[in-house]
């Protein structure tokens, strides 16, 4: 009974036309100011989730997801350890690679890269490098002295398909004589068979060498190699596979995963999204307790009524309750509203992104520098979820504090006055 007399009440209340004005414009400003925070805590949620989304498939799909590396000695009979590695469980694919530090040279221009030499056909299987070919082919890598480099290397060095370059290399450890104090670097000529574009770093400082170049620099044996790249099924799981694997190896290795190369991109992402969800929330809290302003002048609006429930046996939870639920009117209409707006946007957010940019002119991500040129979205229901729960909880905490002020009125004091 108590709580069908509450909801009677703040029905009443609310569809009365009395409150007008300021009270009027603090309503309305705290019901707007929760469908904003709560739509534009959706969009950036929705906007990381999709740049973590983009992160796992896009730019770990050519980056390696783990490698075991050589502590002092090549890793012997890296086709035994690959078909080793492969057996393992939530391992996806497993190849040979080894990597050099060196220079690309090209009449009068220089330009550092990291030179990874790779077996052709099982690189495909842990990278998809081959897929982003813009000039030439990815199998012509099995030409002789051939060598396949990224957009930005190529613009650098002015360099295209079939022109010849040369690679600068420091010094092996096999070929350095301890009685010269310097050691001149050693000169390779090298045909670019092939250009990638992927976007970001990877263009302007990746070039792909076959496996059989990278062990003659070596002076590896054909059955050594340096490294064993691994793709997994779940990229976040790629440490713990990398252990598993590394401990089934009869070679002493290092053991990397993307996080040492790329996982600043995966912290970025998650403080962002911390920092935007607490000043998100502290804006739906700043709305939210604009509700109590509302209800204080509704309560001293209202005093003559409670004082007259309160002497017809209205108990005070009653009359607490009445309060609590027009508050919350407002909060409900703002975080509906909030959350259905969020939701549309948050699902079309690339799109808006895209015809942003072709009306202004102007790209907001740059591809040469983020690993995607998009605006990516993944919209999550738990997210929904949580900043709907959030904001009704942040105004129900806000009529707490009117709605017990509306108990406390005295009845004989404000009867007494009129």
């Amino acid at each position: 009974m108590a709580k069908s007399l509450s909801y009677f009440l703040a029905r009443r209340y609310i569809s009365q036309k009395k409150n007008t004005g300021f009270a009027s414009f603090i309503s309305a400003s705290s019901t707007i100011g929760i469908a904003l925070g709560v739509a534009i805590l959706i969009l950036v949620l929705s906007a990381m989730n999709g740049f973590e989304r983009a992160l796992a498939q896009h730019l770990l799909s050519v980056v390696p997801h783990a490698e075991l590396v050589s502590v002092n000695e090549p890793i012997n009979y890296w086709q035994q350890q690959v078909n080793n590695a492969k057996q393992q469980p939530n391992v996806v694919a497993a190849a040979p690679l080894i990597k050099v530090q060196g220079m690309l040279q090209y009449k009068d221009k220089l330009k550092g890269i990291e030179l990874s030499g790779v077996d052709v056909e099982q690189e495909q299987h842990v990278s998809a490098i081959s897929t982003y070919m813009v000039a030439g082919d990815w199998q012509h890598l099995l030409k002789e002295n051939s060598i396949i480099i990224g957009q930005a290397i190529a613009d650098k060095l002015g360099v295209s398909v079939g022109e010849q370059l040369q690679i600068l290399l420091p010094p092996m450890r096999q070929e350095v004589d301890v009685k010269r104090q310097f050691n001149a670097m050693s000169k390779r000529n090298a045909t670019v068979v092939g250009i990638y574009k992927f976007g970001g770093e990877i263009d302007a400082q990746q070039a792909f060498i076959s496996l059989s170049q990278g062990q003659d620099i070596m002076h590896y044996e054909p059955h050594q190699v340096q490294t064993i790249r691994l793709a997994v099924e779940q990229v976040f799981d790629a440490a713990k596979v990398a252990k598993q694997v590394a401990y089934k190896t009869d070679a002493y290795v290092y053991i990397y995963d993307w996080t040492y190369s790329q996982g600043h991109l995966y912290n970025d992402i998650q403080l962002v999204r911390m920092v935007m969800f607490i000043v998100l929330v502290l804006v739906i809290a700043v709305a939210s307790f604009n509700i109590v302003s509302t209800l204080i002048m509704a309560v001293n609006d209202k005093k003559s009524d409670i004082a007259i429930l309160k002497t017809m046996g209205a108990r005070s939870r009653t009359i607490m309750m009445t309060f609590i639920l027009q508050g919350l009117r407002n909060g409900l209409v703002g975080t509906l509203i909030g959350g259905v707006v969020g939701t549309v946007l948050a699902l079309n957010l690339t799109d808006i992104a895209r015809f942003l940019e072709s009306f202004l002119g102007a790209k907001l991500l740059s591809g040469d520098v983020y690993f995607v040129d998009y605006l990516p979205t993944e919209v999550n229901s738990a997210d929904i979820y949580l900043t709907v729960c959030t904001a009704l909880l942040l105004t129900l905490v806000a009529t707490v504090y009117p709605a017990w002020r509306a108990t406390k009125v005295d009845p004989a004091q404000v009867l007494g006055q009129v």
